[in-house]
């Protein structure tokens, strides 16, 4: 019976990890499975948690107003310690790039656990792009010793930093196994009441990335309103993150304008639900730059680099950084050029086969691996 335990703290980590968690809860005589939230983003975590049935073991509870990056990893550090004295697990298991990760992975290899790192291998090479993501994911990447890589460039990116062959499994993106059973559920629901009700296409914007606060992101901002007032029959529909540096300028720019909804942040199956039905998708955000190419739908983001790249080959994502004049123009070729559209408006399976929980846990349980390793074709 091998003890595993489970440490997660935002939405997309919670989304990320359910499936893994469900699969290995399958062999109740093979694991012994904790649940520990750390509450980095309690705000949109615990819509998640039910969306996705779970419910934490623990909870430790560090999400504090306006918290500095430094005082919340002192605080996960100091948090972690008791909860892995009494969990004592022979394995800890964490998903993605956050402060939670990298705080998690460090006191799981001091306790002289086994870490797993789930999505491992992702690379900007830019320590600052994103921040402070992509040195959470090199921090968690020195002390794992699973390194679950989604696609093939991430488990080169990781045997080029000198990685054993043997300790890098080629899983796919749990992403793609959660979305494609929440779409299930959510397929015969109503459309959310934040959608458009009048025909319009509906854009669908996400925006909160930390290196594009200040005058980047208030670009950002313009390029919507602008946008809004050349296309008339578009509805974009923004859930704007908590973040002040994120509300400040959001509310300041795009408040007034008659085609831009400004809405709290969604839960998990009402976003999907959102997804399904958009248009289009601008974003900077990780994971929907992996699931809206799933669901064929074409993708702007709103960022200088990305750790994501195999989209961006499929012509159905493209990079166009905050720029007012580039957001606009890439935006309006789609908008009004329905070959270039059509291009884009394609279904893509570079990020998963929805069977990368499945191989995670057969590696995590020591069972055959009778799934092939994911191989996009």
């Amino acid at each position: 019976m091998k003890r595993i335990l489970v440490v997660f703290g935002t939405r997309p980590e919670v989304i990320k990890l359910a499936p893994v968690v469900h699969a290995l809860r399958r062999h109740p005589d093979r694991a012994a499975v904790t649940l520990c939230s750390t509450g980095q983003h309690r705000e949109m975590l615990d819509d998640a948690l039910d969306a996705v049935e779970l419910r934490p073991d623990i909870d430790l509870n560090v999400m504090r107003a306006a918290q500095h990056p430094t005082d919340l990893l002192g605080r996960l550090l100091l948090a972690l310690r008791p909860a892995l004295d009494d969990a004592k697990p022979d394995i800890v298991v964490v998903q993605g790039d956050t402060a939670t990760v990298a705080a998690a992975a460090f006191a799981g290899y001091i306790h002289g656990a086994k870490v797993a790192h789930v999505e491992a291998g992702l690379r900007t090479r830019d320590k600052r792009m994103p921040f402070p993501e992509e040195i959470n994911r090199r921090i968690t990447g020195v002390l794992a010793d699973y390194h679950f890589a989604p696609t093939r460039r991430a488990q080169e990116a990781l045997l080029a930093e000198g990685v054993p062959a043997e300790s890098i499994f080629l899983t796919g993106n749990t992403v793609v196994d959660a979305l494609r059973w929440m779409r299930q559920r959510t397929a015969k629901q109503p459309p959310p009441a934040n959608l458009a009700a009048d025909g319009s296409r509906l854009v669908l914007v996400t925006a909160h990335r930390r290196e594009s606060f200040g005058q980047p992101f208030r670009e950002l901002c313009e390029a919507l309103r602008e946008l809004a007032l050349r296309f008339d029959d578009i509805q974009i529909v923004y859930p704007v993150h908590l973040n002040p540096n994120v509300q400040k300028p959001v509310r300041e720019i795009l408040g007034a304008c008659d085609r831009i909804r400004l809405i709290d942040p969604l839960g998990y199956a009402a976003f999907v639900s959102l997804l399904t039905r958009a248009y289009l998708v601008l974003t900077d955000s990780g994971g929907i730059q992996e699931e809206a190419p799933t669901l064929g739908k074409p993708v702007l983001v709103l960022r200088d680099k990305t750790e994501r790249p195999e989209g961006l080959a499929t012509g159905v994502v493209r990079l166009v950084g905050t720029s007012r004049e580039r957001i606009v123009a890439e935006a309006s070729r789609l908008l009004s050029d329905p070959a270039a559209y059509a291009t884009a408006a394609r279904e893509v399976d570079v990020y998963g086969d929805g069977r990368a929980a499945e191989r995670i846990t057969q590696v995590l349980l020591g069972g055959p691996l009778s799934i092939p390793p994911f191989s996009p074709a």
